[in-house]
């Protein structure tokens, strides 16, 4: 199962930020241009809240809200789960399950922004991980005649 840190995860990550008063399509623009799914919304440095890909579907374009005019603040996540770089991405990975949600922030003890994880960085070096330990449980259930 996924056994990196999440400081693992985010080490060398660039963090994608908006103002709360950018604009949605800016801030869709950002997205694509930096091919993420999210961007972490922060008023004076500190975090105010995420804004996803869900958020512009659901509560921008499914709501005959205007991209052009529409700031992040009218629409972004406010009430965050964070979580720290010391916990395992399994932690965060089961923190999304459980609440739905496809990203989590990163934040120090001071709950400054370090970074964000998403339901993506379980794939790869995790997924090989995963499947090694499918196949020798395969192996052993075989040994013993399962």
């Amino acid at each position: 199962m996924p056994r990196r840190m999440i400081s693992q995860v985010i080490a060398g990550q660039t963090l994608v930020t908006a103002a709360p008063e950018t604009t949605v399509r800016a801030a869709a623009r950002m997205m694509a241009e930096k091919r993420v799914g999210a961007v972490l919304v922060l008023d004076g440095g500190r975090l105010a809240g995420i804004f996803t890909e869900r958020d512009a579907l659901n509560k921008v374009l499914a709501a005959g809200l205007d991209a052009d005019t529409t700031p992040l603040v009218q629409v972004m996540v406010s009430k965050l789960q964070t979580i720290g770089p010391d916990k395992p991405l399994a932690y965060a990975l089961h923190m999304m399950a459980e609440a739905g949600f496809r990203h989590v922030p990163v934040v120090d003890a001071a709950g400054s922004p370090l970074g964000m994880v998403s339901a993506r960085d379980a794939l790869g070096q995790d997924m090989v991980e995963l499947e090694r330990d499918l196949a020798r449980l395969s192996e052993l259930e075989n040994s013993i005649g399962y």
